[in-house]
């Protein structure tokens, strides 16, 4: 039979039992809601970059005329100026197309000077930081410097953010092509305003890339798989980001083999750009440029059935300048 216990030894048990207990306890309730390691972490549900618009400023600006620069000030000017989209503090996002590490001529990519002249303007209205990024096909480093993108980022006085593993992350889009894939996210944590600038082009398989084929390259993971869905996935892309401002890029237009070219009789100078916060709207007068109509667009009949943007632009405020 073992020993009386004393009251003052029954106590001091007690009390290192409870103390087991509740570490136990604790360290459970700590556990728990914790992602075990190497779990797969939660979807990210994207904001909405847009702002809201003055009764008196147009839906969409189209600018002719060169040099490209001018171009830009100029819709800017008529869109409002552009403190109506950036304020002193914000970081910027700026996506341009820089899919390919083709030279500019080629039309392939977004136009460098226009680049620059949006980097420029942005850092002119006070934002704190500009940073300009995207995935490409081909080795981000080598397509930024052939471009000239990358160095009109940083004349401008902007920086380029090159894509690491550890910037993806996968999307809540539920019900969509989309949902759970991974998306270059960390940038867009990052920014408070969200700028696309595309080229105007020719595509193989969607017959367009524009505005909203843009965001594609926000996409990582195996992107070639998504090709059979591919006009359901750009239509997904416009409900995904929703910018705070969309530049259509039509200073330079390649009508064909598209979407890398290659030929300086793939591309004709368009001297022509266009902005606005619609990209349904944007890539339907975009398709006129190529001389296309809604009608070939599968992707825009369907962003536009899933409520994502407006295909009439003539019936928008759309008001025109020349410089």
């Amino acid at each position: 039979m073992s020993e009386p216990v004393s009251r003052r030894e029954a106590l001091k048990r007690l009390g290192a039992t409870g103390a087991a207990v509740a570490a136990v306890s604790g360290t459970a309730l700590w556990l728990h809601g914790r992602r075990p390691r190497g779990a797969a972490p939660e979807p990210y549900a994207l904001p909405s970059w847009a702002v809201a618009k003055p009764a008196s400023a147009p839906d969409l600006v189209v600018a002719r005329g060169s040099p490209a620069a001018s171009l830009v000030t100029a819709a800017l000017e008529e869109m409002g100026g552009i403190q109506r989209f950036v304020q002193p503090g914000d970081v910027v996002l700026i996506k341009p197309n820089a899919a390919f590490d083709r030279p500019a001529w080629q039309g392939s990519t977004t136009n460098p000077d226009v680049l620059r002249a949006m980097v420029a303007a942005c850092m002119d209205a006070g934002a704190r930081e500009v940073l300009v990024t995207d995935n490409p096909i081909h080795v981000p480093e080598g397509c930024f410097r052939k471009t000239g993108l990358g160095k009109a980022a940083e004349d401008g006085g902007g920086s380029v953010w090159l894509p690491r593993k550890a910037d993806f992350g996968p999307v809540a889009l539920p019900d969509t092509v989309l949902d759970g894939w991974e998306v270059f996210l960390e940038p867009l944590k990052r920014a408070t305003k969200v700028i696309g600038i595309a080229p105007v082009k020719d595509h193989n398989l969607s017959r367009a890339s524009m505005t909203l084929k843009n965001w594609y390259g926000l996409l990582g993971g195996p992107r070639n798989r998504l090709h059979q869905k591919l006009d359901e996935t750009i239509a997904t892309l416009a409900g995904m980001v929703k910018p705070t401002l969309s530049v259509l890029d039509g200073t330079r237009i390649l009508i064909r083999n598209g979407p890398t070219g290659g030929s300086p009789d793939d591309v004709i100078d368009g001297n022509v750009l266009a902005m606005g916060t619609d990209g349904v709207a944007l890539d339907a007068f975009g398709a006129t440029l190529l001389e296309l109509g809604v009608a070939d667009l599968t992707y825009l009949q369907m962003a536009e059935q899933w409520g994502h943007g407006a295909s009439d632009w003539m019936a928008l405020d759309t008001r025109e300048v020349t410089v």
